[in-house]
This record gives structure tokens, C-alpha cells and sequence, in this order.
């Protein structure tokens, strides 16, 4: 079954695409404008299969999806070179574990923030991913954050992706949203002003998120602090929009001793980064068989719109090491697949992990 997958035309009439950020004018090509990852871009798709599990794991395709892989592809990668120049943790993480490794470093899942009003919510980042094969998992809720999530399993590919980071296995992609209406009238009054500013911006969230760029102008420096007062999660999102807000090694896909998440923290942490500490260092699932490490998140200097420039923060990257599930423990390392490990996401675990761009931890990280 083949679906087509249409981009409204106004965004390429013309050879040059025009994008106001503020002040000021942002031109790109428009040949993919925004694909530029090195990523070859050749004639492979991307075949979704609508999979289901035997009893004994085997995998079976019952229709498939056609869409350009290397496109799909070409997006995530200019997501991540967008998160990369912005967190030079993130990026020293990144080829500190490379060289130590050997090389190649796979996702286990994308996360994004959204504000859950207006249509601004997890749909409309989800609708890219969906559109490319993508399943919705289960929800997640965080009532003392005000914030719901889904999880989004990625398809199977026809081509054998044996490279790194987005040439590697496709992610896992994890969406949360601040339940708006759950805040004081003051606090949805400011998100609901610039989610009206960013009017149908909600539709291109994956585009903003590939460019860098907010949908809404920039806020006042006390519109932030308002909101501050009430979710660290609102006012990060209001200056870092759609953008990844962390990517998450697979350490278990690693093949040096690395690959146990406790020798990576400690390899880390020699290396002289911080690792968020709320609830420890190591967040481990009831079961034990999710265990997840972030370090805390890097800050940049904005210039709010009144003009007062302030450090906020951006992204960080996070760790996860999925152990074998209990009927699978006496397969042959060797014979181990991703779908014979522990899936899905745990409250507990993720309700720390959002802490990685609280002040708390800033604060600890700049001591």
C-alpha cells in the first residue's frame, strides 16, 4: 500500500523559500532546503511494516508503506546537526564515546516538548513521524508536571542500516505536552498569545525543528519569568520551540564495555561532564530492565524581545540500556534483537530524566 505524502504547494512556488525569524530573513533553497546532513541521497525507501510478534518473536509483515527513506532520513539528520551546533556537551559526548568505542553510536529515541494548546500539542509533531510509518505506543502521564506523553515505535526498513547516529536503526521517538489548561490564567494567557502568533506554524513543526527555528516571535524577558514561576517545562519551550530537546544513546548497541550504561556514567563523568542526580544517577524501571542516565542540560545566551539577554536552557543527551526480557535470557548474546529487549518508556524514569533542564540542576552544574 503506497500513500503520497503532500507538502502544500506555497511552500515551494518559487526557487528560494523566505523565512521571517524576527528581525530577521532566513532565505534556503528550495531543493529540500533544509537536508543538509551528508546523507546520501539515492532512490531507497523507506517500507513500513505493520509488524506483530509470534510467541516466539518472529516477526511478521502483514502491509508495508512507501516513502523516501533517504529523505525521512535527510530530516533527522538535519535535526541533529541543528541539536549538535547548540550543545557542545552533546557533541563532545557524542565523539568522546565514538573514539572509545569504535566508531558507531545508535539512537534509542528522539524527545520533543510541546505546548499542549491550540493544536500546538503532541499532534503536531507526531503527524511527520506518522506519515513516515511510525506507530502511537502508549500514553504517559506526569500530573505533578502537568504534562501527558506517547511514545512512537519506528517502522522496519527495507535497506540494512548498519551505519551511525541517523544512518543507523531508526529511533524511538518520544512526545510530551504541557496540559495548558491546567495552568493559571496569567500562564495561558502568555502561551496562548504566541501560539496564536505562530497561527498554522503548528502544521511545519518538524520543518521549525530542522531549521532551528521558533514558530512564534521571541518572548518578552517578564512574560518568561512569569512563567517560570510555574513550569520550567513552559519556559523552555517557549524559547526552544520544537527543537530536539535531548537524542538518547542505545549503550547496549555499543561494543566495548561502554555498552554497560554503569561504565558509560563513570566514563563520563571522568571525562568531566554532569550528570543529572535527581533520583541518582542510574533511573531504573520497577522491573529492572529499563535503565536511563542524562547529563545536565547545556545553557545559551537569548536575547528576549524587550532586548535583556539571559542564559536558558538548551538540550542535553541521555543514555538508556534496554536488558534482555526475562524469556529471552538464555538466547546466545549474538542471537539478541532489539525486539527481544525490554521496549516501551517508564513514568518514573522520564519524570527524572525532564529534570536534566531544571535550575536545580543548572545551578549544581554551575557550582
Amino acid at each position: 500500500m503506497s500513500s503520497i505524502i503532500k507538502f502544500p504547494s506555497s511552500m515551494f512556488s518559487s526557487s528560494v523559500l523566505h523565512i521571517n525569524n524576527s528581525k530577521n530573513s532566513i532565505s534556503f533553497n528550495v531543493n529540500y532546503p533544509f537536508l543538509n546532513s551528508k546523507i546520501p541521497m539515492d532512490n531507497r525507501s523507506l517500507s513500513v511494516l505493520s509488524a506483530s510478534k509470534t510467541q516466539h518473536g518472529a516477526v511478521i509483515q502483514d502491509s508495508s508503506f512507501q516513502g523516501s527513506e533517504s529523505f525521512f532520513r535527510s530530516v533527522l539528520g538535519s535535526m541533529e546537526t541543528v541539536y549538535l551546533n547548540k550543545n557542545p556537551t552533546a557533541k563532545a559526548i557524542m565523539e568522546l564515546v565514538r573514539s572509545a568505542d569504535g566508531g558507531r553510536i545508535c539512537y534509542d529515541h528522539f524527545a520533543f516538548r510541546t505546548f499542549g494548546v491550540n493544536s500546538h500539542g503532541i499532534d503536531s509533531m507526531s503527524k511527520f513521524f506518522l506519515d513516515f510509518g511510525y506507530e502511537r505506543r502508549e500514553e504517559l502521564r506526569f500530573p505533578a508536571k502537568k504534562l501527558k506523553a506517547f511514545w512512537f515505535s519506528p517502522p522496519k526498513v527495507s535497506t540494512s542500516y548498519r551505519g551511525s547516529g541517523v544512518n543507523g536503526p531508526l529511533p524511538r521517538i518520544f512526545i510530551s505536552e504541557l496540559l495548558v489548561d491546567q495552568l493559571s490564567p496569567e500562564a495561558q494567557e502568555i502561551i496562548k498569545k504566541y501560539t496564536d502568533i505562530s497561527r498554522r506554524g503548528k502544521e511545519y513543526a518538524a520543518l521549525a525543528s530542522a531549521f532551528g527555528i521558533l514558530t512564534w516571535e521571541k518572548p518578552s524577558y517578564s512574560e518568561f519569568q512569569q512563567l517560570a514561576r510555574e513550569s520550567e517545562y513552559a519556559t523552555w519551550t517557549l524559547v526552544n520551540g520544537y527543537a530536539l530537546n535531548h537524542v538518547t544513546i542505545s549503550t547496549h548497541r555499543l561494543t566495548s564495555n561502554l555498552r554497560s550504561i554503569g561504565n558509560l556514567n563513570q566514563f563520563i563523568e571522568e571525562n568531566g561532564f554532569n550528570l543529572n542526580s535527581e533520583g541518582g544517577i542510574l533511573k531504573v524501571s520497577p522491573d529492572g530492565l529499563l535503565q536511563q542516565s542524562s547529563t545536565v542540560a547545556d545553557s545559551t545566551s537569548f536575547e528576549f524581545s524587550d532586548g535583556i539577554r539571559e542564559a536558558v536552557p538548551c538540550s542535553y543527551i541521555e543514555f538508556a540500556e534496554r536488558l534482555v526480557l526475562p524469556q529471552y535470557k538464555d538466547l546466545p548474546e549474538e542471537k539478541v534483537e532489539e525486539f527481544h529487549r525490554r521496549d516501551g518508556f517508564e513514568v518514573g524514569n522520564a519524570d527524572k530524566i525532564f529534570e536534566s533542564t531544571s535550575k536545580d540542576q543548572l545551578t549544581r552544574r554551575a557550582a
